[in-house]
């Protein structure tokens, strides 16, 4: 291990690794936005959004990752799509959470909305007092599982030149032909995040447990 280089190339790497945090939470909030807009499209009485939607979500779940980017990124300007490299990263990883609230959704008692309609409570109260509140606390622990996959997917960002952290790997590698001192310091890095996301997870975890029980 190279200590030398390692310190040479740490405001380097200390900055790619400062904009995978940027992509990832950015694209982490994007991705929440569009998968609350996917779940509330779902419950639309109209059959032609909810088969847009499907084929939305098909198409997202059955192409690769890298794929999407280079159709964001190279084939955006073809339809008038013109995005940087950044912007064109964190729309991709935004795609992730195409059906994240839908199964929370589903969870919610049917009992429980039928009482509320009974007592003739409006519908947008029926969303947001009664549906909302369950599905966020089901979907709580896949939310989780698709941040810390997300977390490992900004890697692939590099291969459209965002400079995040392993754009930032591979040109110390080149320059200074320290592939092990390079993977090593990006490994690091990218465990300090997952653990990060993993133990805030576990706490979120906990609270929704906690509130399933005292609702139950």
């Amino acid at each position: 291990m190279n200590w030398d280089v390692l310190l040479h190339y740490a405001p380097s790497l200390i900055g790619g690794f400062g904009v995978t945090v940027m992509c990832w939470s950015a694209g982490c909030a994007l991705g929440l936005l569009i998968g609350f807009a996917i779940a509330l499209g779902y419950e639309a009485r109209f059959r032609t959004l909810r088969a847009l939607l499907r084929c939305y979500v098909e198409v997202v779940r059955g192409t690769p990752f890298l794929m999407q980017l280079f159709l964001l990124y190279a084939g955006g300007p073809s339809i008038g799509l013109r995005l940087s490299a950044t912007a064109a990263g964190i729309l991709g990883l935004g795609l992730y959470f195409s059906e994240i609230f839908r199964g929370g959704f589903a969870a919610v008692p049917r009992g429980q909305v039928e009482a509320a309609m009974s007592v003739g409570m409006p519908p947008r109260f029926i969303l947001t007092r009664i549906r909302l509140p369950v599905a966020l606390v089901v979907a709580a622990p896949p939310i989780v599982n698709t941040l810390i996959v997300m977390s490992k997917e900004t890697v692939v960002l590099s291969i459209i030149t965002v400079p995040e952290l392993m754009y930032q790997m591979q040109t110390m590698a080149a320059e200074t032909f320290t592939a092990f001192d390079a993977i090593f310091a990006m490994a690091v890095f990218y465990w300090l995040l997952v653990e990060f996301v993993s133990r805030l997870g576990r706490r979120v975890e906990r609270r929704a447990t906690a509130f399933l029980a005292s609702h139950a």
